[in-house]
């Protein structure tokens, strides 16, 4: 009797991005996307919009960008620091133009 064996099921990665993604609103009324970055890839350093300090490498934080444009380039991506960001409403801008 000749069995028949069945190839395995080729294993796709398991993509968490749905789990990770979160739409907030802004200060402003707009809805911005929020996901989260874990500290081991957070590899370049940043500049927070909320205190004007940087973000540095290996620093959790969160990318924010406007929710009507899901293919948003760099330049509609901000990154914040956590509680900069949690924090947003109830601060006034920072950064001082002269």
């Amino acid at each position: 009797m000749t069995q028949h064996r069945t190839s395995p099921r080729r294993q796709r990665p398991l993509s968490l991005s749905w789990v990770l993604r979160r739409v907030e609103v802004g200060s402003d009324g707009r809805e911005y996307e929020v996901r989260p970055i874990a500290a081991v890839r957070a590899v370049k350093i940043y500049r927070c919009p909320g205190c004007d300090h940087e973000i540095r490498s290996g620093t959790m934080h969160v990318v924010v960008w406007p929710a009507d444009s899901p293919q948003a380039g760099a330049e509609d991506r901000r990154h914040w620091h956590t509680l900069c960001w949690a924090h947003r409403a109830t601060r006034g801008p920072t950064r001082k133009w002269s």
